[in-house]
């Protein structure tokens, strides 16, 4: 189940993709792979909120980095032909930055949350 609905994505990023359904769920589960070791209430509003927000913010960061399909970003290219090798290289400053599966605007929401930097728990 995703953590935000289709029309919150509209208000959020101004349109509404065709696949907007599938983008919310893909990045519903980006959010979940980060959080496989956070502890939290799933009703408290504030973690509601941040699941959300960092939702909607990850589709966003995707659509906004081509990633129109929500499975992932494109690499940076590159090519070898013997011993030449040409790597695509661009300004870190004009591409997002991503941690793990998330975008970095996705990832801070859940860390001012709290929801993020959780290790694995055992009794």
């Amino acid at each position: 189940m995703a953590y935000a609905t289709v029309d919150q994505l509209t208000e959020y990023i101004g349109r509404t993709p065709v696949n907007a359904q599938q983008l919310l769920d893909r990045a519903s589960r980006d959010v979940d792979r980060a959080l496989l070791c956070a502890v939290y209430d799933p009703e408290d509003q504030a973690v509601v909120t941040a699941l959300r927000d960092a939702t909607l913010e990850q589709v966003a960061a995707n659509l906004n980095a081509g990633n129109v399909t929500g499975l992932g970003g494109g690499r940076a290219g590159g090519f070898t032909i013997g011993r030449l090798s040409v790597q695509a290289s661009s300004d870190p400053g004009d591409r997002p930055v991503r941690i793990g599966s998330l975008w970095e605007q996705a990832w801070t929401i859940l860390q001012a949350a709290g929801l993020t930097g959780h290790g694995p728990q055992s009794r």
